[in-house]
């Protein structure tokens, strides 16, 4: 087992159309490197998982418990879990690390499903 991984390196996998993760995770916590097409929204939602993340390119406006907010490079959120949140895409691509605790079962599934065999990689 490696304790290192290049996110970047690892296949991205589309969650909504025009937003795709790459995740890497442990037994507590899981990384979630989130890039975001311009203008897209992702729809209202809630999990029992904490989140927080962290803007590193881009800007676009979140909506978290029906408070929302104009988030820019820099800037930082924290959701406690079952808090309803949305993302409202702004004009420009944005790259976002979030972090989920405990690890998100149903990205772990989708990571899996995208990782091809590898005799198809030929």
């Amino acid at each position: 087992m490696s304790f290192f991984e290049d996110l970047f390196a690892v296949s991205p996998v589309e969650i909504v159309p025009g937003v795709r993760i790459r995740t890497s995770w442990g037994d507590g916590l899981m990384l979630s490197l989130v890039e975001s097409d311009p203008n897209v929204d992702v729809p209202e939602h809630s999990h029992p998982h904490e989140q927080a993340g962290l803007v590193l390119e881009g800007d676009f406006e979140m909506t978290i418990g029906g408070e929302r907010r104009a988030l820019k490079r820099g800037m930082s959120y924290v959701i406690p879990g079952g808090v309803p949140h949305a993302l409202h895409g702004g004009a420009e691509r944005a790259l976002v690390l979030d972090i989920f605790t405990p690890p998100r079962e149903d990205y772990k599934e989708k990571q899996a499903g995208s990782i091809k065999p590898a005799w198809e990689l030929a």
